[in-house]
C-alpha cells in the first residue's frame, strides 16, 4: 500500500512548472509543497481503499522513470528559471 500511495502522489505531478514569481520560491513552489501534503494523505487513504479492490496497474517504478523522461524534455524557461509560466505571465501584467 504505501508504494501505491507514492505512485498514485507522485502520478498525478508529472510535468508540473517550476516557474517561481519574482524568482522567489513562494508561488507557487512552497504552495504545491501545503498542497502536496493534503495529496499524500489522500493518496494514502486512496491507496488502502483501492488495494482491496484491485490490483494498481501502474507501479512506482515506472511514474519514476516517466518523471526523469518528462522533466527532460519540459523547456528549459519552466524549469526554476522565472521566464516561463505563471512567472513570465506575473512579469507581463505588472
Amino acid at each position: 500500500q504505501i508504494e501505491y500511495a507514492a505512485e498514485i502522489a507522485m502520478e498525478h505531478n508529472l510535468g508540473l512548472t517550476c516557474d517561481p514569481v519574482m524568482g522567489y520560491v513562494m508561488i507557487p513552489c512552497i504552495e504545491r509543497n501545503a498542497m502536496g501534503v493534503t495529496r499524500a494523505i489522500d493518496s494514502a487513504q486512496l491507496a488502502r481503499y483501492m488495494s482491496k479492490i484491485r490490483r494498481h496497474l501502474v507501479s512506482f517504478d515506472m511514474v519514476v522513470e516517466t518523471m526523469n523522461e518528462t522533466g527532460k524534455q519540459l523547456p528549459i524557461a519552466l524549469k526554476e528559471t522565472s521566464e516561463g509560466g505563471l512567472a513570465k505571465e506575473f512579469e507581463e501584467h505588472q
